[in-house]
């Protein structure tokens, strides 16, 4: 059981970069994936999920309407759209996912990635 983060890297401010999430030996089909970061300094904080099965997605205030949240189910990978990226958005970004079994967001993850770094500065 493995979830593989990629696609981090270094962006100029207004740059975009997709993240992707590629599980292995698990389906995400039946899951709830969520994209957390984590800056040096600061807490970990979820910035979106994606309950996989019914497409729900919710995004915390400081991305909504920048970052986008998917699925591709034939793939069983989850990606993450980041546009008009800030300097603030830098941090090492993770995905984690966990099945679902109910219509209520989950309060743990089950399975994490190591974590792919993003950065933004000019």
């Amino acid at each position: 059981v493995q979830l593989q983060a990629s696609g981090g890297g270094s962006v100029q401010p207004g740059g975009s970069l997709r993240l992707s999430c590629a599980a292995s030996g698990f389906k995400l089909t039946t899951c709830v994936v969520a994209w957390f970061r984590q800056a040096p300094g600061k807490e970990r904080e979820r910035i979106s999920r994606i309950s996989v099965d019914d497409v729900a997605t919710d995004y915390a205030d400081s991305v909504q309407g920048r970052f986008t949240i998917s699925a591709d189910k034939a793939k069983n990978t989850a990606y993450l759209q980041m546009n008009n990226l800030k300097p603030e958005d830098t941090a090492r970004y993770y995905c984690a996912a966990t099945p679902i079994w109910t219509t209520s967001w989950p309060n743990k993850y089950d399975y994490w990635g190591q974590g792919t770094q993003v950065t933004v500065s000019s």
